[in-house]
């Protein structure tokens, strides 16, 4: 629920910088990260005050915790954990990545299946759905479900991945593009408002090598990592900003990451 008003500006800014560098580690590896936390923020800022925002997190990776939450702490904030009942079997394995003293505690709210999110008809006014969609089976009840809950003009903020590896498993279902997602919010009464992409293939080359790294054995990762990070990381990153288009093919793009707002219609 609302957050009490315990921190500063300068303490969710640590909280960003810790989300930043050890959570996401958008500077070391996944930069397309950036791109949600940034969204974040911003519709944390043009959100009006006490307007009930609901977040669809996996918390219990975390100890049970929310990463949004204190982005929120003017509004009356829920964080539902959306948690697999196999997540209670893997525990909380990403619980060191918050150990730390920047972090802004604050335990989800209550624990759902997205069938049936225990909340009344058109009485949120803002869902945002941060990198979960793809772990999420049944995808029509959890449409419906977030348009049976969201009021006419709410808004849905939702940060999916376009390459990523199996992951989680066996919990992980599918990947949407972006206008396959706008497509299938159609069929739910929503509008998109807008919607952006992040990354190119260069960094989706970087992706690929830094999850391919982990298939080495401990002392020739150490080895490859080095060679990686010190030769080529960088400069794939610097690519993907030096040539941002297809030079032989047209309506075609690479990115690794997008993010999309919605309105419900009606």
């Amino acid at each position: 629920m609302k957050l009490e008003m315990l921190y500063s500006s300068e303490q969710l800014a640590e909280h960003i910088s810790l989300l930043r560098e050890k959570v996401f580690q958008t500077t070391s590896k996944w930069p397309q990260f950036d791109l949600m936390l940034n969204d974040v923020e911003k519709i944390s800022n043009f959100t009006k005050r006490d307007s009930v925002v609901v977040s669809l997190e996996r918390t219990m990776l975390y100890g049970g915790n929310s990463l949004i939450a204190p982005f929120f702490q003017e509004h009356k904030f829920i964080s539902i954990d959306c948690s697999p009942n196999s997540a209670d079997n893997r525990g909380a394995y990403n619980k060191e990545l918050i150990d730390d003293p920047r972090f802004i505690v604050h335990p989800y709210d209550f624990r759902s299946s997205v069938e049936t999110i225990n909340l009344e008809n058109s009485s949120v006014d803002l869902i945002l759905i941060p990198n979960l969609i793809h772990h999420v089976k049944d995808q029509n009840t959890l449409f419906k479900e977030i348009s049976r809950i969201l009021k006419v003009d709410g808004l849905i903020y939702i940060f999916e991945a376009l390459v990523r590896e199996l992951h989680q498993i066996p919990d992980d279902f599918l990947r949407y593009t972006p206008y396959g997602l706008e497509s299938i919010l159609g069929q739910y009464n929503f509008e998109k408002i807008e919607s952006e992409t992040t990354g190119g293939p260069f960094s989706a080359i970087s992706y690929c090598w830094i999850q391919a790294l982990q298939y080495f054995p401990k002392l020739k990762r150490d080895e490859m990592e080095k060679w990686f990070y010190a030769e080529h990381f960088k400069q794939l990153l610097k690519w993907d900003e030096e040539y941002t288009f297809n030079q032989v093919r047209s309506h075609t793009k690479f990115p690794v990451a997008f993010s999309l707002i919605a309105k419900k219609v009606n």
